[in-house]
């Protein structure tokens, strides 16, 4: 019974989030050095009653570039989290946090992006 209730909690709680992401990570899989930026869009709907603005997007390293919806964003309207990966820094795996503040949430919503970088390219084996 325990578990019924939890699961019950659980679910409410995840229908009562303001702020939709259509994904929180994005997996760009194997990649070359030679392709260059990688670039990916986030889109988050306002599921809440009250106006939505984003406040801030944080990288959690300086080779990620983002940029974001900064007009308010209507009750059911979308916006946009756009993240740009440099990919030059050479062949490792990667996965590179971005911390999105908004006015729906106390706590920020963690975006990921991921995958590895090869010397070569993934495409000519």
């Amino acid at each position: 019974m325990k578990i019924i209730i939890a699961l019950f909690m659980a679910a409410l709680l995840a229908a009562s989030e303001p702020v939709k992401f259509d994904k929180t990570v994005h997996d760009f899989g194997e990649v070359s050095m030679s392709d260059g930026e990688l670039s990916c869009t986030f889109t988050l709907t306002n599921e809440s009653a009250d106006t939505l603005d984003i406040y801030a997007v944080v990288s959690s390293c300086g080779c990620t570039n983002v940029s974001w919806t900064r007009e308010p964003i209507a009750p059911g309207e979308t916006g946009t989290v756009t993240a740009t990966y440099t990919n030059d820094e050479g062949p490792y795996p990667f996965d590179k946090a971005l911390t999105v503040y908004t006015s729906a949430q106390k706590k920020p919503v963690i975006l990921h992006l991921k995958g590895t970088v090869k010397k070569e390219s993934a495409r000519k084996r």
